[in-house]
């Protein structure tokens, strides 16, 4: 189900077309997607929202064949995602953002952190870290190594939507 809605651009105030799109993903609730692009300023902005809420869970799964970078991974507003083997997690925050992609995507937004501080080093042994990590976000794009996903989620709305994916039910204390 597809609807829009008119808005007010929140960069620079001109109207906007909002528009939010139902999905239905078998064994997950509801997923509400919102689009925002403004025509006058350019700004963009896209959500996802899943609308219910579920048990604590740990999703977990091991890369090791370029295939497997394929695998769908849904990430809610309250999931941490992590990849031990890199020293890589990503937190919920205030400005969090649930999404939909698959593990090459997890590793691109990865690269894109990392870019980020490669562009502005605060020193010679950050911008060598920096250097360091692409290059192994690099080899893990290639699954030049085997390595681990793990997505924790205290609202039990995300996901990793593979068979090889080992799904555990966390108790309150451990989230």
């Amino acid at each position: 189900m597809r609807d829009s809605y008119a808005g007010t651009c929140p960069a620079c105030g001109c109207e906007i077309e909002i528009v939010h799109h139902r999905l239905d993903i078998p064994h997950f609730p509801d997923l509400l997607l919102v689009a925002i692009a403004c025509d006058a300023c350019g700004y963009r902005h896209t959500d996802t929202i899943i609308l219910g809420e579920g048990d604590p869970v740990r999703w977990t799964v091991r890369i090791e064949e370029p295939d497997d970078l394929a695998i769908r991974v849904v990430r809610s507003t309250t999931g941490t995602i992590e990849i031990p083997e890199l020293g890589l997690a990503v937190e919920p925050g205030i400005a969090c953002e649930g999404f939909v992609t698959n593990i090459e995507g997890i590793l691109n937004r990865f690269e894109q952190a990392v870019g980020t501080v490669l562009a502005n080093p605060e020193s010679d042994e950050e911008r060598t870290a920096a250097l360091k990590m692409l290059g192994k976000i690099g080899e893990a794009r290639e699954v030049a190594f085997p390595f681990t996903v793990i997505i924790e989620d205290p609202a039990g709305n995300s996901a990793l939507v593979s068979e090889k994916a080992e799904k555990m039910l966390l108790d309150q204390s451990e989230t």
